[in-house]
């Protein structure tokens, strides 16, 4: 962790929030899943695959296979039948699989509420389960993609270099109040206006907080 790395005041991170807050007071997950079960393969088939080409691809999946079971049913091969145009198919489709067979018989079926049983199922890492913990859940989590490694750092939000080194920082600085919809602020703000090619500065809502605007000519 660097420790050049420069960091908005409680203040400026309270202006923000306030900001994200007053633009978009409930913002949603775009991942499209009927269920928890669902939304947590979902998430699991989001690494490195956007969310519009999941949705595409569960679309039909769902009608028929939205529970454990109904997708044990359904096979690793009729899976993948589903799921192919996405990345790493084969591999996720594996985890989802075996997943949903825990799924079964260890927790009644159920999606299970605690971080320790969420990445005890295979295919689930931190990220996914910090995503479960909060939108299933409603538990202050940070689930740290790509985005948020990105611009956090860069906005002044946040310092570290790791998923985990900025999800801890996040929380560490995040208002309470904020925290059941920061990620999702953070992930809609880094996916359509503080991209990584063309950051829309000139419509940013927070760029005169910050840190990482570019300097006037």
């Amino acid at each position: 962790m660097k420790e050049s790395t420069k960091l908005l005041s409680r203040k400026d991170i309270i202006e923000i929030f306030t900001r994200f807050q007053k633009m978009n007071p409930e913002p949603k997950s775009e991942l499209v899943a009927p269920n928890p079960f669902c939304l947590l393969v979902s998430v699991a088939l989001s690494a490195q695959t956007t969310d519009k080409a999941v949705n595409k691809a569960t679309a039909d999946l769902y009608k028929i296979a939205d529970t454990p079971q109904k997708m044990v049913e359904l096979g690793e091969k009729n899976l993948i039948g589903f799921i192919k145009s996405i990345g790493l198919y084969r591999v996720k489709a594996k985890h989802v699989i075996e997943m949903s067979k825990m799924l079964c018989e260890k927790f009644g079926g159920k999606v299970p509420g605690t971080r320790e049983d969420l990445e005890s199922l295979p295919g689930v890492g931190r990220k996914t389960a910090n995503v479960i913990l909060n939108v299933v859940f409603k538990k202050p989590t940070m689930p740290v993609d790509t985005h948020l490694l990105r611009i956090c750092p860069k906005i002044g939000l946040a310092c570290g270099t790791t998923p985990l080194e900025v999800e801890k920082s996040l929380v560490e600085r995040i208002p309470e109040k904020f925290m059941q919809h920061a990620h999702h602020w953070l992930i809609l703000h880094g996916r359509y206006v503080c991209t990584a090619r063309n950051p829309k500065c000139d419509e940013c809502v927070i760029n005169d907080i910050c840190l990482g605007r570019p300097l006037p000519v």
